[in-house]
């Protein structure tokens, strides 16, 4: 398990060093390229070096543009998962877990954008700069051509006496730059952690505005306003020598009037290959969006919680994943994820949403469950489902040990893992799985007490198959008020827990993880522990410092490896 969790973690650092060394080849080769070509040795003459940092961040971002598409394909991938044997086991898990590639990559497509625009406006200047009467020699020379006929122009700025930024618009690469900066800047502002918290559906209808920065990028090159000298009038015009001789063009037989043309666009040579894949996807979405879902139970529980019970043809699925869901009767365009909470091993697939913003709560007043009076199973609104995606939890069976940790929210991944940890003891599967300790951290149990319940019912079934100490649980209450604490000290010598109703009394405040993280290393002194997490970022960070701090420097001690559940 230690060499294929180190492959695992080996393959995720090779992938971002080789986006990283293939971003870097591209911009230094092409920065050398246009530093050193003789076709854009007049060019560079206006524009110094600002043309290569122009260029070369425009290589890098046509480069990061191909691979933005790629990671949402994820119905290709999943897919390829459910039809190919070679998507299984350890690439299986690599490909869910690079889909957080896509945004790796997102930051680069902004930083060469950034770059890009900063050296064009830079160009724009020294265009406009090189027209001006105080410039002498070969630039003023260079900046005059096209003004007589039979000449092309090397300067798109034709005179001093205007404004840049009105020219700049009046060309198809201004207005393009301009459009496809505004789009950017929307997609990367609307994506960050805060809005889509607060306003999903922000960020989805602003994220599909990525289509008219692909329409804007693949077009943007076609004005064509950096300009090079033409193959045919370098064969006539001794660039290397005719510099010298500005002022004598036309007089010598070896210096002709130069020629200049811009250069091909190729932005949508890089991204046409991704559209394409892209397209497919929409297509197989589509086609799963034809699919029947069948809806064999709802349940409301009092805590806001809609729980639903689905059938669907050829449905596989994996502890941990999630699916999108779309209700064409709230809306046509937006999908929702939602993690799975039943079992592989069930013949249905179940869903426990939360009411907690606008479309869950239409979903909440669809089903009939506002008022506690939920809807007949003819006249249930219909169901879109996309997927399964994602997961990391599958390695859970992989170790002898597994530690799964969840906060708040973050505890509905483990109901489907332990929910297939119970289908797996009892059908007495082989496992090289011993031992589960589960953690469970939370502000407000009513908000979760259909999960509560779950717990109950396997504590029940593990009891009576002689497994109690198969799973070991640990809960934890981090808020309550006055009347709940003494009604809690009064009940406190009771069997069962006042707050959940278990066996295992539940903590209050938070864990202390470095005393946990050392009774696991004693108990468990030559393991190999899987940790598994899904909740904040601050509390990830902590259990990811206590599995290295807690690790053994001994190849036969105990090892702790952390996986981190997106959620």
């Amino acid at each position: 398990m230690m060499g294929c969790w180190i492959l695992n973690e080996s393959l995720s650092v090779i992938l971002v060093l080789s986006w990283l060394g293939v971003n870097l080849y591209l911009f230094i080769d092409t920065f050398c390229w246009y530093e050193e070509e003789e076709s854009f040795l007049y060019t560079r003459v206006i524009l110094g070096s600002t043309l290569a940092w122009a260029r070369a961040s425009a290589v890098c971002l046509n480069f990061n543009c191909m691979l933005i598409l790629l990671p949402i394909s994820r119905n290709l991938i999943s897919f390829m998962k459910g039809t190919s044997t070679c998507c299984r086991g350890l690439w299986r898990r690599q490909l869910d877990k690079n889909l957080k590639f896509h945004k790796l990559v997102a930051y680069g497509i902004a930083v060469n954008a950034t770059i890009h625009i900063v050296a064009h406006l830079c160009n724009l200047q020294r265009y406009h700069w090189s027209q001006s009467a105080e410039v002498q020699g070969l630039p003023a020379t260079l900046s005059k051509l096209g003004n007589a006929p039979n000449e092309s122009y090397l300067n798109p700025i034709r005179t001093f006496h205007t404004n840049t930024i009105t020219e700049l618009l009046t060309t198809i690469a201004g207005v393009t730059g301009l459009i496809i900066s505004l789009a950017l800047v929307l997609i990367m502002t609307s994506s960050t952690e805060s809005i889509r918290q607060v306003s999903y559906e922000l960020f989805w209808y602003t994220h599909h505005v990525f289509i008219i920065f692909f329409i804007g990028l693949a077009i943007h090159g076609a004005g064509r306003i950096v300009r090079g000298q033409t193959p045919e009038s370098q064969l006539l015009h001794n660039v290397t020598f005719c510099r010298d001789h500005h002022a004598q063009w036309q007089k010598m037989a070896q210096c002709p009037m130069p020629q200049f043309s811009g250069k091909e666009p190729s932005a949508w040579k890089w991204v046409l290959g991704p559209v394409v894949l892209y397209a497919c996807e929409r297509i197989i979405r589509f086609w799963r969006f034809q699919q029947e879902v069948v809806i064999t139970k709802v349940v409301s529980h009092p805590s806001g919680v809609l729980e639903l019970h689905m059938k669907k043809r050829n449905f596989k699925m994996a502890p941990g994943q999630y699916v999108l869901v779309q209700c064409p009767s709230i809306s046509w365009l937006e999908w929702h994820p939602f993690t799975l909470t039943s079992a592989p091993q069930e013949d249905f697939f179940s869903l426990h949403i939360r009411v907690a913003g606008d479309w869950t709560e239409a979903l909440w007043k669809a089903f009939g469950a506002e008022g506690q009076a939920l809807k007949e199973p003819w006249s249930l609104p219909r169901l879109a489902v996309d997927g399964p995606f994602g997961t990391t939890l599958t390695d859970v069976f992989h170790y002898p040990v597994s530690v799964c940790i969840a906060a708040g929210i973050g505890v509905t991944p483990f109901a489907s893992l332990l929910k297939s940890i119970w289908y797996k003891c009892e059908s007495q599967t082989q496992l090289k799985l011993s031992k589960v300790y589960f953690y469970w951290i939370c502000r407000d149990p009513k908000a979760f007490e259909w999960f509560a319940d779950l717990l109950l019912s396997l504590e029940t079934l593990m009891s009576e198959r002689g497994k109690a100490h198969f799973l070991s649980y640990h809960i934890f209450l981090t808020s309550w008020d006055e009347n709940q604490a003494v009604h809690i000290a009064l009940h406190w010598d009771e069997n069962t827990d006042v707050v959940t109703g278990l066996k295992q009394k539940t903590f209050y405040g938070r864990p202390n993880w470095s005393n946990e993280f050392r009774q696991l290393a004693y108990a468990h002194p030559s393991s190999s522990i899987g940790v598994f997490f899904c909740g904040p970022k601050a509390l990830s960070k902590t259990l990811q410092r206590m599995c290295h701090l807690y690790s053994s420097a001994d190849p036969r001690g105990v090892h702790f490896y952390y996986n981190k559940e997106s959620f």
